[in-house]
């Protein structure tokens, strides 16, 4: 029995995740997390059994615990807590954007397994989060579909020699406004910019889809889980979203990962890895489909994919301060305080502004954040 500790549960990650415990005979829920829904976090609890929560906001919490006689825990040690006493074998972060990579520190640096939602985890935390990995022998298992896709292929050619796997392919959907001009896209709204044709997500994710960051901060996190150079790695637009992944070899050959578009493949491969788990999904009908298209990414229309290469190649704590910009502007948007393509505007003008240096600690790391919010969000005031 694995016992399984799930950081964000009241999430799009989260809730498929719960599903999947539910059908499971090799799985224990022994804690959950939310930020502020606690509510569903108890509601949740109460479903599975769970007695041990952590809530980040304050109020939350104590609503929490007026309602629930169960362990309510927050403040900022409540994850450290939740994770310590939970005596996890495997923590599941699907918490949304930067606030995650405290709780894949927490994770590592007890040397529990991690299965990673949070793909800001590596995108900020960057090599000190894979060093800290192998120094305490901790597995980081990717659920994002495409790394995921990426981590079956790449290990279907081990003990292969070195150089076999020359590079790695990342699809995607192309988001709501595939196949718009950038002229067409300065006055989208969020509703359109939310509503995307493939992947049923939370708000900052499906932004970061809609303008394409959501490709780059997986470029980077490609680039640090497999420590593959950034000239190997590549982004194709594929509307279907039924490869999610391809790696090309030294004999001219390509393997590829195909399926459905579901989330529930690659996060049960997570759950229960090295094993796999029978799930009630529709095989993959060759037929049906009749063909897959893929196109290349424009990137006069949605420049963030090349923000987030340029700043990956830089390296330092320039992923770091990207990051931050875009979790900045991508708040404004869908608080109506800025507009669609303003979004890669803020990022460039904090990215030019930013002293990018290197990132030897993590908290090298809090103050490039911290100082990169500050300056993307005088950015905003001077584009309003």
């Amino acid at each position: 029995m694995r016992r399984l500790v799930i950081l964000g549960s009241t999430g799009s990650i989260g809730e498929q995740a719960l599903e999947l415990v539910a059908a499971a005979d090799d799985l224990e829920l022994v804690a959950i997390s939310a930020e502020r829904r606690w509510e569903r976090l108890i509601a949740q609890a109460q479903q599975h059994g769970v007695r041990r929560v952590a809530i980040a906001d304050e109020q939350s919490a104590q609503l929490a615990r007026a309602a629930w006689d169960g362990e309510v825990l927050s403040g900022p040690e409540a994850l450290a807590e939740l994770i310590v006493a939970a005596e996890p074998d495997l923590v599941l972060n699907a918490i949304v954007g930067s606030a995650g990579l405290a709780a894949t520190v927490i994770t590592l640096s007890e040397g529990i397994d991690l299965a990673l939602a949070n793909k800001e985890s590596l995108v900020v935390g960057g090599e000190l989060v894979i060093e800290l990995a192998a120094a305490t022998g901790a597995r980081l298992l990717p659920v994002d579909s495409e790394h995921s896709a990426l981590y079956q292929l790449i290990a279907s050619e081990n003990g292969q020699p070195p150089g076999t796997i020359e590079r790695l392919t990342l699809t995607a959907s192309g988001g709501p406004f595939r196949g718009r001009r950038r002229e067409d896209l300065e006055a989208v709204t969020v509703e359109e910019a939310l509503d995307h044709p493939t992947w049923q997500m939370g708000g900052k994710i499906s932004i970061d889809s809609a303008t394409l960051m959501n490709k780059g901060l997986e470029l980077i996190e490609a680039h640090q889980l497999f420590g593959v150079a950034y000239n190997d790695l590549e982004v194709v637009v594929h509307p279907q979203s039924i490869v999610h992944a391809m790696i090309s070899l030294a004999d001219g050959s390509s393997l590829a990962h195909l399926g459905y578009p579901d989330m529930k493949v690659p996060i049960a491969y997570a759950l229960h890895w090295p094993q796999r788990t029978k799930l009630e999904l529709a095989p993959l009908d060759l037929e049906q489909l009749g063909s897959l298209n893929f196109e290349a990414v424009d990137n006069e229309a949605f420049p963030c994919l090349s923000l987030a290469l340029a700043a990956g190649r830089e390296g330092g704590t320039a992923p770091c301060v990207l990051n931050a910009a875009n979790e900045v502007a991508v708040a404004a948007f869908l608080d109506r305080r800025c507009a669609f393509l303003q979004i890669a505007e803020v990022i460039e003008a904090t990215l030019s502004d930013a002293e990018i240096m290197q990132s030897y600690s993590f908290e090298t790391l809090i103050d490039a954040d911290r100082a990169a919010r500050a300056t993307a969000a005088e950015h905003l005031v001077t584009l309003a």
